[in-house]
């Protein structure tokens, strides 16, 4: 099988309109999800969010993980939950194909070998001033980011230039972070603040802002 059809195959699985609730639940969630809390978030029983929550890990898209919630050890202490993550391989096809990677990667060496960071961050925050979301949130949710309050920190569960951003960290850090830093409005501010996962940039707004 070749990579586009493994690809074609996992993005069918997202077909049902119930799977693709439930993927996108778990894969915006900062950790681990229970089958108890996917079924809540998409409506729907146990049962029926378990068998499709295990047709998505069949198809790479979801991967699983055993823990105690109850945090107890030894007898009596209950068998271990079965929680649901996102999975750490990427999915992409184009009909018809397209290599926008390459010439992705491409750029990007070159860019960084004429050592033309600054540019490529003032054109970043150019383009992110250009864009004028008066929700930050809501425009970090549209690009991807995937964002979610923790500790009055505005935290970016996914990095949505993930690949170029592992083979030119700074390179493509630094642009990150300039452009969104022109996304936001007047009040927030984002900053390099790396967690072991997700995107390397963190965001603070107003006070006030992410409380229920």
């Amino acid at each position: 099988m070749s990579s586009d059809d493994a690809a074609l195959d996992a993005l069918a699985v997202l077909g049902d309109p119930v799977r693709r609730g439930l993927y996108r639940y778990v894969a915006a969630a900062p950790g681990d999800v229970t089958r108890d809390a996917a079924a809540e978030a998409a409506g729907v029983t146990r049962a029926v969010a378990a068998f499709h929550l295990d047709k998505l890990v069949d198809a790479g898209l979801l991967e699983t993980a055993f823990r105690r919630l109850s945090g107890r050890t030894g007898p009596g202490a209950g068998r271990p939950s079965k929680l649901y993550r996102r999975a750490d391989g990427e999915h992409a096809v184009s009909v018809p194909p397209r290599s926008y990677d390459t010439v992705s990667q491409l750029l990007a060496e070159v860019v960084e070998r004429a050592g033309l960071d600054h540019e490529l961050q003032a054109a970043a925050r150019a383009a992110g001033e250009a864009a004028g979301a008066a929700d930050p949130v809501e425009a970090l949710r549209e690009r991807g980011y995937e964002p979610y309050w923790d500790c009055g920190k505005l935290r970016l569960h996914n990095c949505p230039f993930h690949a170029l951003a592992e083979r030119f960290p700074a390179l493509v850090c630094g642009m990150n972070l300039a452009g969104i830093q022109g996304l936001l409005a007047e009040g927030w501010s984002a900053a390099m603040d790396p967690l072991p996962k997700g995107c390397c940039v963190a965001v603070e707004g107003p006070e006030g802002a992410g409380e229920v």
